[in-house]
């Protein structure tokens, strides 16, 4: 887990930003818990006869979801894939530099994908979209968890660029990194 490196206590705002990436990954978990459910419903229509409509859409609904709403905590937990062959080989102000650079470009990106995001699920609501599949649902109610994960992951990483920027970020040693895999 990426924290503020400091002994101080954490502010309201950090607890409050702490709040929202948790509970952003706790949607996302519970997206994760209703993708079992349909696929295992799925199984079972197809073992006893019978046809729910919309499962399969439902399930890539619920997969995107969770996948969107997950990705802020996985930054702010170091959980991202980092490429720091060029990064381990730069040490001081350079490698400073570079981290500052990275994370503002990565919050550029991040704020244009959820603009983006957040324009489709108004475009989709305007024009009254809905899915081509069996199901027809509104395609704004599925958009949703890629808008919000995406605002959300924009905040995260402007949030990691301005604890770099004051030099309070804590990143992963590349020894830590090797425990993920």
């Amino acid at each position: 887990m990426t924290q503020v490196a400091t002994s101080a206590p954490p502010t309201a705002a950090r607890r409050l930003l702490d709040g929202l990436f948790d509970v952003t990954a706790a949607l996302g978990a519970l997206c994760m818990i209703a993708l079992l459910l349909m696929v295992l419903l799925s199984v079972v229509q197809r073992q006893l006869s019978f046809h729910v409509p919309g499962t399969d859409a439902y399930a890539g609904y619920l997969m995107a979801g969770a996948g969107f709403l997950a990705l802020a905590h996985t930054l702010k937990r170091g959980e991202h894939i980092r490429v720091t062959l060029i990064l381990g080989l730069l040490h001081g102000r350079t490698q400073r530099a570079l981290e500052l650079f990275s994370l503002t470009v990565a919050s550029v990106l991040a704020i244009a994908m959820a603009w983006f995001s957040a324009r489709l699920v108004y475009q989709s609501w305007t024009f009254h979209d809905i899915s081509t599949l069996s199901d027809g649902t509104p395609l704004w109610l599925p958009q949703l968890s890629m808008a919000i994960g995406t605002l959300v992951l924009a905040i995260a990483f402007v949030d990691e660029l301005q604890l770099e920027w004051r030099g309070l970020r804590a990143v992963a040693s590349s020894e830590e990194a090797l425990h993920n895999e």
